[in-house]
């Protein structure tokens, strides 16, 4: 996407998170403490090995800020036989997330990577682009984010 990245240290496992009758962590909760880190990269993208949730879904794969600065990515169910199917999800969410960060909601174009993807298959049928509508507007967010640092 032409962002300049900082890989992180890891952070402590997020306890303050846990949900103990899901066995899982809320999204927003982490996303809430990505978002307090102030120093690096303006927009934070963490990912977890854990399983996600929100309140009101069983699972999330990844959940970001509309416009916000963090996103977070789950792992936890992208795993794959193929360790290439399993890094083209990461990379699938990762960007979708980001596309939400950067303030573009969802597309209704099949195989857009804006487009909600709620279970693997319709992911892995995805293409690893954005549609030209979505990447047109990723292109004129992006140029304001770059304005606003300089």
């Amino acid at each position: 996407m032409g962002l300049n990245t900082d890989i992180r240290p890891v952070l402590a496992k997020p306890d303050y998170a846990y949900v103990p009758g899901r066995n899982q962590f809320d999204a927003a909760k982490i996303i809430k403490t990505l978002c307090s880190i102030t120093d690096g990269a303006p927009l934070k993208l963490g990912l977890i090995e854990s399983d996600l949730c929100s309140p009101i879904l069983s699972f999330v794969y990844g959940e970001s800020q509309l416009g916000g600065k963090a996103a977070l990515v789950s792992l936890h169910r992208l795993s794959a036989k193929d360790p290439e199917v399993t890094y083209q999800r990461i990379a699938k969410i990762s960007l979708h997330e980001v596309g939400h960060l950067l303030g573009i909601r969802h597309c209704w174009k099949t195989t857009c990577l804006m487009k909600h993807s709620g279970d693997l298959d319709p992911l892995d049928s995805l293409s690893m682009y954005f549609c030209s509508a979505c990447e047109y507007e990723i292109k004129r967010r992006m140029k304001t984010l770059i304005n606003q640092d300089t």
